[in-house]
């Protein structure tokens, strides 16, 4: 049995009909938004869905300072990096990074569900994430349609 692998203009088309969705993150659990993000950005949900292919949708993430979290990951998850150098590790509590930087906070956690491959700098860039709703006059003109999680 043969896979199909659409090729040249239908290949062209894919890329050509990318839709704009918009995420309110008010009182929703940050898994379960990452979750569906990364569905979307993928492309996992559509019928011509192509592992190789970039044939996902942007994804604009609003009120991300209103995310909800469970248990009790608000004092235990912790950020880590390595600066390289011996003793170069950096930890950073998600307490503390909430209040500063909590569209980061959203956005690691999709960019952390996409697969590690070459297409996963592409699908990033289609990423939006913004702290409160005035994010999402910028793309007014791409007319995003809400996207219920």
């Amino acid at each position: 049995m043969h896979t199909y692998t659409p090729k040249g203009r239908e290949a062209e088309a894919l890329q050509q009909g990318k839709q704009w969705f918009v995420i309110d993150a008010d009182g929703q659990v940050l898994g379960r938004l990452a979750t569906r993000a990364a569905r979307v950005l993928i492309g996992k949900d559509k019928p011509q869905f192509t592992p190789h292919l970039d044939c996902g949708d942007h994804v604009v993430i609003i009120n991300a300072a209103k995310i909800r979290l469970t248990g009790s990951k608000i004092d235990q998850k912790m950020y880590r990096h390595h600066s390289g150098y011996p003793g170069g590790l950096k930890e950073v509590s998600l307490k503390s990074l909430m209040p500063k930087r909590a569209d980061w906070v959203v956005r690691e956690a999709i960019l952390g569900m996409l697969p590690k491959n070459k297409l996963r700098a592409h699908r990033a860039r289609k990423l939006r994430v913004y702290l409160d709703a005035a994010g999402l006059e910028r793309h007014a003109g791409q007319k995003p349609q809400p996207l219920a999680i």
